[in-house]
């Protein structure tokens, strides 16, 4: 999926002459092709791929312009990317996926030329191109979809882990490879912990049902949350819906590229504490997804750096009342130089079945 003139470029500013991908996610993203097992390299003038007999042939005619080569043994990885990495000095690998045997190991075979990636390649997955794009905004369609087709079956007595197969089902028969993760579906006091456990619960009158889900559609992942009602809520709940969805804008209208994840976290999370709700905010506004339901941009709350124009991040702020019940509102925007697109279309005004 990857430009590799962009990655070669960023390899280059590295002081790195290769960089040899291990990670079943970092394969896909500079390949586009998805396996279990394999290896690419990437130097100035070339692209290889290594993989075992059960994928050879799909890579052969997935990956255009690479060299693919059929791995019979263990060794072979490392004796074709020996033969790859002639006249490599600095060769960058994955350190925070290898463990310390497989770095001694191809340390030793690349004869000490193994530097650290660090976060060159996490960062250049974070400013997706429009074909990354155009593949989160389907899984985003197919997640709104099955909530769509899913709210009229959610009645009182219908349970968490039935509306959660409803829209794992839903998800599949319209065309998602599989879910982002696991679905969230949680009802009444449940609500009240951000990422509580799907359960046999029965969902009652009276009750906030919660649902945080996503599809993925080839690789790339969408993520959403929302929170209805059964039945007709209190005062009290329609108040605490009002303000986290007055957060939630408040922290979309921040968002921009060059804008530090923690502004924007700070501009919900105001709305938040001048409704007196602050300490019951307790996690981040936003975090980034792409082919990982979480990855770069990091949106700590103490990060200075700058939002990277490209970035899908989401907005998901929440109130989270012990005991009682909680709220939580989750879109996904794409970061631009001038502001953010909102890629989810599903209304955000609490709906109550």
């Amino acid at each position: 999926m990857t430009d590799l003139v962009k990655l070669r470029r960023k390899l280059r500013d590295a002081g790195l002459d290769a960089a040899v991908i291990l990670s079943g996610v970092n394969r896909r993203y500079v390949t586009g092709f998805p396996s279990t097992a394999g290896m690419a390299v990437v130097t100035e003038n070339s692209l290889e791929f290594y993989t075992d007999a059960r994928y050879f042939e799909a890579a052969e005619k997935a990956i255009p312009g690479a060299r693919v080569r059929c791995v019979k043994s263990s060794g072979d990885y490392e004796k074709f990317a020996c033969q790859a990495l002639v006249g490599c000095a600095a060769v960058g690998m994955e350190e925070t996926t290898l463990s310390y045997a497989a770095y001694t190991r191809y340390d030793k075979a690349f004869e000490g030329r193994v530097r650290p990636l660090g976060e060159l390649i996490m960062n250049l997955r974070a400013e997706k191109t429009p074909e990354e794009l155009e593949r989160i905004v389907n899984a985003q369609r197919i997640a709104e979809k099955a909530l769509e087709e899913t709210l009229p079956l959610i009645r009182p007595g219908i349970t968490e882990r039935e509306i959660a197969a409803e829209l794992t089902g839903r998800m599949l028969k319209m065309g998602a490879e599989k879910t982002s993760f696991d679905p969230i579906v949680i009802s009444g006091s449940g609500t009240s912990v951000p990422h509580g456990a799907t359960s046999d619960n029965a969902v009652k009158k009276g009750d906030f049902l919660l649902m945080d889900f996503g599809a993925r559609y080839m690789g790339y992942c969408s993520d959403m949350t929302r929170t209805v009602c059964i039945g007709e809520p209190t005062d009290e709940m329609r108040h605490v819906y009002n303000i986290v969805l007055s957060a939630q804008l408040a922290g979309i209208e921040k968002a921009a590229a060059g804008v530090p994840g923690k502004d924007i976290h700070n501009a919900a999370h105001q709305v938040i504490s001048d409704a007196g709700y602050g300490e019951f905010f307790t996690h981040n506004f936003s975090h980034g997804l792409g082919l990982e339901i979480h990855e770069a941009p990091r949106m700590s709350l103490q990060s200075e750096e700058g939002i990277p124009a490209g970035a899908v991040i989401s907005a998901e702020p929440g109130i989270y009342l012990p005991g009682k019940f909680g709220v939580r509102i989750e879109d996904i925007l794409h970061i631009t130089p001038n502001g953010c697109d909102n890629l989810t279309l599903f209304p955000k005004e609490l709906i109550i079945l």
